[in-house]
């Protein structure tokens, strides 16, 4: 080989050299923290509040584009598993033997924190006789075992947080009984109820307890809010407020958790630090869940 042969194979081995030097060197949009894109896997209950969250955070970063998909929650836990999902919202995080697959599929160490406390309202038709339940009339019904003309409607029978929080934190082991009717979503479960007068719908307060917002004023016009049990002693019913989340008074209350999977500090870390900032709490706030990283206080007062 001559000479001249050997200058031009050194000459393109040194072109290719630069160009993925510079490649390698210099970040695309999706490398910063302030813009590229970041898909979302969210439990449908958490829609208002987190399309409220992202609305925001855009007005902010406007070169950030978030993209969610908001699904059952089992669904949501199986995107674990999905290299291009990098945040996940839903009400856990992962378990030890998730976390062990996503390190040895991914590659990738995970981290999840509770952002906000959500309440499962209970709704009624506005001309239902019964507006008041005590958590043993609540687990009959969802059992099969009450002895009221009632349909309870949940937003599925399988899959959804609504329906693994009342497995697991009502039922205890129980099984969902063959009354219960399953609806698409959380405004099917409302539309259900405003139709049906022995219905009883179970929903996430995001969606029904924010009457500054004109969307759940309408649903509040078409159901009516039932009262449950008080937590504590004083033999009270009550509703799914602020306070009462707080205090944990109110029986049916679940964590907001983000899970993010990302292996720098760029979009997904930034959403997820949104979150827990001021703003992000105060959207929480706005929305009617109790947020979990700002300090709150309770003071006494007295109407006059």
């Amino acid at each position: 080989m001559n000479r001249n042969v050997w200058v031009t194979l050194f000459s393109l081995l040194y072109f290719f050299a630069l160009v993925g030097c510079k490649n390698e060197a210099a970040p695309t949009e999706n490398d910063r923290f302030d813009s590229g894109t970041l898909y979302i896997s969210c439990d449908e209950s958490f829609k208002p509040v987190l399309d409220a969250e992202v609305q925001v955070y855009h007005n902010d970063y406007p070169k950030a584009n978030i993209i969610v998909t908001y699904k059952p929650e089992a669904d949501c836990l199986r995107d674990f598993l999905v290299d291009s999902v990098r945040m996940i919202i839903a009400t856990r995080g992962p378990s030890a033997r998730e976390k062990a697959l996503i390190a040895d599929s991914l590659k990738l160490m995970v981290q999840s924190q509770t952002v906000a406390y959500d309440a499962i309202a209970v709704i009624v038709h506005p001309d239902a006789p019964d507006s008041m339940f005590t958590i043993e009339e609540i687990r009959s019904l969802l059992s099969g075992k009450s002895n009221k003309n009632l349909i309870p409607v949940l937003d599925g029978v399988k899959a959804t947080s609504t329906v693994r929080f009342m497995l697991d934190s009502v039922l205890r082991g129980q099984q969902l009984g063959a009354n219960v009717t399953a609806a698409q979503s959380s405004v099917d479960v409302i539309n259900y109820v405003a139709r049906t007068k022995a219905a009883v719908g179970f929903i996430g307060v995001g969606w029904i307890g924010n009457t500054d917002d004109t969307a759940q004023l309408s649903y509040l016009k078409k159901v009516k809010l039932a009262r449950l049990e008080s937590t504590d002693s004083s033999g009270g019913y009550v509703w799914p407020v602020q306070y009462l989340i707080y205090t944990k008074t109110y029986p049916l209350i679940r964590d907001l958790v983000y899970v993010l999977k990302e292996r720098e500090s760029r979009l997904a870390r930034n959403f997820a630090n949104f979150l827990q900032a001021q703003r992000g709490q105060l959207i929480f706030r706005r929305a009617y869940l109790f947020p979990a990283i700002i300090p709150s206080y309770a003071r006494d007062a007295r109407l006059e």
